[in-house]
Parts: structure tokens; C-alpha cells; sequence
């Protein structure tokens, strides 16, 4: 069994882990708890997870409803990931270095980084300034983080075809668009849709929390009204189920169809 050495590394980590345990022990110890019996808290705390989880029920609106609103948070989803993969198809291409000049590559890809370091909230609340609070800026902010998540995506599978296959396109008189649409696209298809389908699951999530943050209506918004509003934990929970059940089902049609894919690639 080998043994790590006690190197700067190693001193540097495993001090800044135990710094951040040191201060969150401290920071439990001096809060201003008021009083508060941890033993009630815990108890009124594990009813309301039975009263949520094991007693759902609807209450302001119906199951038909439910799958309405269901439905409106997957359009928005639907919706966003098809406008961000149509530009980021786009702009993949060129911001793959070997596809196009490393200048345009590095100015694309710096972009996207920028784009992606801001979370998707803030970017509709940004757009929010200008279209207000509602499903326009939900969805320009959600479209325009999923361009810089699948820009980065896309470009990378392009930059993984094989190079000789491009070299020979070249020698045999092959122009760019068509080494893009013969060999790149073709070649990079069963990443495309895996990375599509990603972040289709990603922004499903992203439009629940939206409905609610952003007043984008869907399942979402009814989650924040149950909550917030009408203090209902009982559909909470059973809007928490419809969410839980429809992602899974989003997982399994995903995997279905790239295990298609793979099978007709074979």
C-alpha cells in the first residue's frame, strides 16, 4: 500500500477542510437559537414529511390540472432546448478548432464561458428588466444559458472526429460544408442528441424552479403557490410526485434513444 506524502498539496487541502469544519462547528455553536427544543422541532419536522410524502393529496386544483400545468413546464423546456441547440449548432462549429481559425475559436469559447458562469436565474431576471416577470423572459434567459452550456458540448464532439477523415475530404476536393455535413455531423450525431437530451432534463428543472421564480407559470408556479401561499404541505407533496415521476420518465426516453442510436450506428 503506498503512502502520500506529506507535501504542500497535501498540507494545503486537508487544512482548508478542516478550517471550513473548525468554522461551521463554530457557526452551529454560536447561533442565537431562541429557545428553540430541537427534540419538538424534530418531531413537528418528521410529521410534516409523513403529512407530505405519505398523505399527498390535491387540493386548489385537480389532477387534470396537474398534468396541464405538467405539460406547459415541458413545452418551456422543450421550447428552450430546441432554440439553444439550433444556435449552438451553429456556433459549435465554429468555435471547434479544428474546424475553423483558433482566434474565432477562442472568442467563442471565452464568450460561452462567461455565459455559462451566470446562473440561469439571473439571466431572467437580466431579461426580466426588459420583457418583465413572466414566460418571455424565462424563456430568452433559459434559451440563452443552454446555447453556452451545449456551444461548449458540441464543439468538443466536433473536436474529436478523426482528423484523417477530414485530411482526405480535403485532398479528395471536398469543400467546408460539405466535410461538416459528410463526415462531422454524421460522425458526432449519437453525441448531438445525448448532450441535447441532457440538457432537455436540465432545463425541465430549471423550468420548474422558473415557474416559480420568474412567474413562468407550469408546475412550478402551482408548487410555489401550495407553498407560500395556501401553506398546503400535503400538495406539495403530491406536486413534488408528479415532478419526480415525469423526470424519470424524461431519463428513460433519453436512454431509449440513444441506445437506438447506438444500435444504429453498429
Amino acid at each position: 500500500m503506498r503512502v502520500k506524502p506529506y507535501n504542500k498539496a497535501f498540507m494545503v487541502i486537508h487544512g482548508t477542510l478542516l478550517s471550513l469544519v473548525l468554522l461551521t462547528v463554530y457557526g452551529f455553536y454560536s447561533f442565537d437559537y431562541k429557545d428553540v427544543n430541537f427534540v419538538e422541532a424534530s418531531i413537528q419536522t418528521l410529521q410534516n414529511v409523513k403529512m407530505m410524502f405519505i398523505e399527498p393529496h390535491f387540493s386548489h386544483f385537480t389532477f387534470q390540472e396537474a398534468l396541464y400545468q405538467v405539460a406547459i413546464t415541458l413545452g418551456l423546456a422543450f421550447l428552450t432546448t430546441v432554440f439553444g441547440a439550433a444556435i449552438a449548432l451553429f456556433l459549435g462549429i465554429f468555435a471547434a478548432q479544428n474546424l475553423t481559425n483558433k482566434a474565432v475559436s477562442a472568442v467563442i469559447k471565452g464568450v460561452v464561458a462567461f455565459i455559462r458562469s451566470v446562473p440561469t436565474v439571473l439571466w431572467v431576471l437580466i431579461f426580466a428588466v426588459a420583457a418583465g416577470l413572466g414566460s418571455v423572459a424565462a424563456v430568452i434567459g433559459m434559451t440563452f444559458h443552454s446555447v453556452g452550456y451545449l456551444i461548449k458540448a458540441y464543439s468538443e464532439a466536433f473536436e474529436e472526429v478523426d482528423k484523417g477523415m477530414i485530411d482526405a475530404l480535403k485532398a479528395s476536393g471536398a469543400g467546408w460544408w460539405q466535410i461538416i455535413f459528410q463526415a462531422v455531423l454524421p460522425s458526432t450525431a449519437t453525441y448531438l442528441v445525448s448532450w441535447t437530451f441532457l440538457r432537455f432534463e436540465i432545463n425541465f428543472a430549471v423550468a420548474v424552479a422558473m415557474g416559480a421564480a420568474a412567474g413562468a407559470g407550469g408546475i412550478g408556479f402551482e408548487m410555489f403557490m401550495a407553498s407560500g401561499f395556501y401553506y398546503d404541505i400535503q400538495e406539495v407533496g403530491m406536486i413534488t410526485y408528479f415532478i419526480l415521476i415525469f423526470a424519470i420518465l424524461l431519463e428513460l426516453v433519453a436512454t431509449r434513444v440513444k441506445k437506438n442510436l447506438k444500435t444504429a450506428e453498429v
